[in-house]
């Protein structure tokens, strides 16, 4: 089969339809996110342009086609993720819970427990959401220490009563301060850490909110520290065995780590744009715009051309995670790490050719800095999580360095 790095007409009209989205409706909602104080009142200014975004199909589209959904490669997942997060990456990351949150259900979920987890993400109107509950206050980089999930799952008869803080993940509240529509939750049982699935029904009147974040980026975002009291989940809901969560919750974060790639892809495009109208129309008082000295189009160069990589990482990271294909957790970690700090460096190259300027808040170029700073540290952070998974896959007996290439 011969390899093409060329967009079918198919991705052409995906690309156009994501794009014409993102022109409408998502610049409107980032100049409405920044001129919000309240991190409640901005996340939910997100709500209107989600229903929307659901109204379209775009929702089905991170859903995989065998159970329903219209997602049918990572290529097609990376390309309007793209265009959507070089506007509003918060938006993305909002919508995009069913990612994480579902990963865990169709890896180890029964055929009822798929269909039912997954029903209300098919739907064609409304704001449906996900969550992962997996981090947690006090830090969860070792999860799976005897001590390092605090979150209880007690069993009482037919269910297990759910106690615990959770906090990072993007609408642990839910919209309403009720709890998603769906919740996997990271817990401690009696065989060991397990998931549970709590739907909204679960869920509603046991969610306290402690604090809802302001982040300094990523800011439209409903990311809240939250309480769970009491919840009591079906022992239906369990996820495969007792036990078996830790395996499980690293898988869930396959799709959301090569998904950073293309995030960080997006804060480089954007930025790039305005480095480049930047160098060909301003001379600082010189005869000429500053493109013409070479120490500025070789910071320009640089730039593309790391974009241009990781592009092609994510592409590449994003469609293994979506085949299953034996190579997606190193593609995804590296989309991951690789992605993330070259965004850092990347922005960081762009800021110091724009000077001063970039330094004040109201310069677009800043946005994109901020938003860049964050991938390195979510989605499992770069140091505590991601290089110590790196570091296991290279210290794996028969490990084979040509394998995730396809070269071997």
């Amino acid at each position: 089969m011969t390899v093409s790095f060329l967009l079918s007409p198919e991705q052409e009209q995906l690309k156009a339809a994501a794009r014409a989205f993102a022109d409408e409706h998502l610049r409107d909602l980032a100049a409405a996110v920044r001129a919000e104080p309240d991190p409640l009142r901005r996340a939910q200014l997100a709500r209107p342009v989600f229903e929307k975004a659901v109204g379209q199909g775009f929702l089905k589209g991170l859903i995989p086609a065998p159970v329903g959904g219209a997602a049918s490669s990572g290529v097609d997942a990376a390309i309007f993720i793209e265009e959507w997060a070089v506007h509003s990456p918060d938006f993305v990351i909002s919508m995009a819970g069913p990612l994480i949150a579902l990963a865990p259900v169709y890896e180890a979920g029964t055929p009822e427990q798929v269909a039912r987890f997954v029903a209300p993400f098919l739907a064609d109107a409304g704001a449906p959401v996900a969550a992962m509950a997996f981090s947690e206050p006090e830090g969860s980089a070792n999860f799976d220490a005897p001590t390092g999930t605090r979150t209880t799952a007690v069993p009482d008869g037919d269910h297990f009563v759910v106690n615990g803080r959770k906090a990072w993940a993007s609408h642990l509240s839910g919209w309403d301060g009720d709890g998603p529509d769906v919740m996997t939750i990271v817990c401690r049982a009696p065989g060991g850490v397990s998931l549970l699935v709590a739907e909204r029904e679960h869920l509603a009147g046991h969610v306290e909110v402690e604090e809802h974040y302001d982040l300094p980026g990523l800011r439209g975002c409903l990311t809240s520290r939250v309480r769970l009291h009491d919840v009591r989940v079906p022992r239906a809901n369990l996820l495969g065995a007792e036990g078996q969560g830790p395996a499980l919750t690293r898988n869930a974060f396959l799709p959301s780590g090569a998904s950073i790639g293309t995030f960080a892809v997006a804060a480089m495009r954007g930025a790039f744009e305005i480095a480049h109208r930047f160098a060909t129309t301003e001379t600082r008082g010189g005869p000429s715009p500053i493109i013409d000295h070479q120490s500025v189009a070789d910071v320009l160069a640089d730039a593309k051309g790391k974009i241009e990589a990781v592009r092609l990482l994510a592409w590449r990271a994003l469609d293994a995670v979506m085949a299953q294909h034996p190579a997606a957790p190193e593609l995804a970690l590296h989309s991951k790490v690789v992605g993330s700090e070259t965004g850092v460096e990347v922005l960081n190259a762009l800021v110091k050719m724009v000077g001063v300027t970039a330094y004040d808040d109201r310069y677009p170029i800043v946005e994109y800095l901020h938003e860049a700073l964050a991938y390195p540290v979510i989605e499992g952070s770069n140091i505590g999580v991601r290089r110590r998974q790196l570091q296991e896959l290279l210290r794996a007996p028969g490990y084979d360095p040509l394998a995730a290439s396809g070269m071997s």
